[in-house]
């Protein structure tokens, strides 16, 4: 018997897909535990638009992160730290400190998890990259100047 999973079942699949079980499962369990529902023309419907729906806002978030990217590529951001005697900055800088200057300077949120570069700990021009989709990179420099 064909069911539509309504949530996750371990060794069965995951919520919205639908999947072949024994009928004795799906009568006596599956579906007195609302856990699914027998599939119908009205569920297969349901599920087309749903998937359909899906894949368009997949691709235009995938149309915006590209967008993003192509705007953030290549951008500078110049950050000020304090240092001590021997030019080595007190702490580093964060990929946080970095997604607030991105945010601040030209209005486009980034995830710090999404930022992808060495430890900074000194003064100079750093190559960052921001993993914006999968697939989609950014390339940007962060500039550390001593603070005045």
């Amino acid at each position: 018997m064909n069911v539509y999973l309504l949530q996750d079942i371990l060794g069965k699949g995951k919520k919205g897909e639908i999947v072949k079980v024994s009928d004795g499962y799906a009568k006596n369990f599956l579906i007195p535990k609302k856990m699914a529902v027998a599939v119908t023309n009205e569920i297969l419907a349901e599920k087309k638009t749903k998937d359909e729906a899906n894949s368009y806002h997949k691709e235009q978030d995938l149309i915006k992160a590209k967008e993003t990217a192509k705007f953030l590529d290549n951008k500078t951001v110049k950050i000020s730290a304090k240092a001590g005697a021997n030019g080595k900055l007190f702490g580093a800088i964060t990929t946080k400190e970095i997604a607030e200057l991105i945010e601040k300077t030209y209005d486009v949120k980034i995830d710090k998890r999404k930022i992808e570069s060495q430890e900074i700990k000194t003064f100079g021009q750093f190559l960052i990259k921001l993993k914006i989709a999968v697939g989609v990179v950014a390339n940007m420099k962060v500039f550390v100047a001593e603070e005045s």
